[in-house]
């Protein structure tokens, strides 16, 4: 069978992106200069900045909220999108999952998130036979670590994630797996026990340093990414770690770790940083679809995490550029 198209699978998540001036003291108030509500967690993203960008091949996105007035919305902004939401499934056992992000334009951002709907997500609910079914080229989910029915051990003793994701491989689509900066006690255990079923890893500097428990000084310590890089890949993965921060790219692949670095953006052209992360995997993964080499797939990641830093959310800033406007790499 030939291929084509791509599942994004986990988090589903409303954004709600407050703008403020500086971040309060304890007990103090700070005025919320500007709200946007929008499309949040790595599938959301990741399936809204392909479809923004102009992919010409299928985009399913799968995942559960609320059945309440929080679902709805949330299912509005995907059909808004332009995503297809038939398997974006609703549930009342739980709301819809929010994370509030309070940013600091030009400066960071820190997010309070409530997990609700994600953590109810299941293999059923998945339905990675009906995926494969469809011809799905490549199965992305993220995020792990918050996605709590998936992160918990299975009866095999591994995340059950890992199971979900060995019978996407074995259904013949390329895993590609992103973390998430989360507290979770078992960070490590679960990354490790998926790392076997996991083609592509996507995370950052901080990901990397709790899975792996190596330091990393900061997003510059190249020769900290790359020790950390080697580690995961050392656990079983069984392609590449691309690991990312705001300074550099570090990608692992048959032992051989190539460093690819970004042309800075001026601070008065980033509004947001929300979403970056998950736009620069977007366009990753639309190279690895199309077969590209990896300096071509890590440049458009770049020229999308660009276009996203321009935006108040993970999504809006990538219909600047289409993919049919940019030039054709070989492999």
């Amino acid at each position: 069978m030939t291929r084509a198209g791509i599942a994004c699978a986990g988090n589903w998540i409303l954004d709600v992106v407050h703008d403020i001036p500086v971040w309060p003291e304890k007990s103090d108030l700070v005025q919320i200069r500007a709200q946007t509500s929008g499309l949040g967690g790595g599938p959301a993203n990741v399936a809204a900045g392909l479809v923004a960008m102009g992919a010409d091949y299928p985009v399913v996105p799968v995942g559960l909220v609320g059945a309440r007035a929080l679902g709805d919305e949330m299912i509005a902004l995907a059909r808004a999108a332009g995503l297809e939401v038939a398997r974006i499934g609703r549930t009342a056992k739980a709301t819809t999952a929010q994370t509030h992000v309070m940013n600091v334009p030009g400066d960071s951002r820190t997010f309070f998130h409530h997990s609700g709907a994600n953590d109810l997500l299941d293999a059923d609910r998945i339905d990675v036979a009906g995926l494969a079914a469809m011809g799905l080229k490549i199965f992305y989910l993220g995020y792990l670590n918050l996605l709590a029915w998936l992160d918990a051990p299975g009866a095999d003793g591994r995340p059950r994630a890992a199971s979900v994701l060995a019978e996407a491989r074995a259904a013949g689509m390329l895993t590609c797996v992103d973390l998430v900066s989360s507290q979770s006690a078992r960070f490590r255990q679960t990354v490790f026990g998926c790392l076997p079923e996991i083609d592509v890893l996507f995370l950052n500097e901080i990901e990397a340093a709790r899975a792996t428990a190596l330091p990393i000084s900061g997003p510059a310590d190249e020769a900290g990414l790359i020790a950390a890089a080697h580690a995961l890949a050392a656990g079983g993965l069984r392609r590449a770690v691309i690991l990312h921060s705001s300074a550099l790219t570090v990608w692992l692949e048959d032992g051989q770790a190539r460093v690819h670095v970004p042309t800075p953006l001026p601070p008065d052209r980033i509004v947001s940083p929300v979403g970056a992360g998950d736009a620069f995997a977007a366009g990753v993964i639309h190279g690895l679809h199309e077969g590209w080499g990896q300096v071509a797939c890590v440049d458009l990641g770049f020229r999308a995490a660009a276009a996203c830093l321009g935006a108040r959310t993970a999504t809006e800033g990538l219909g600047k550029f289409l993919l049919k406007d940019l030039e054709r790499r070989s492999p």
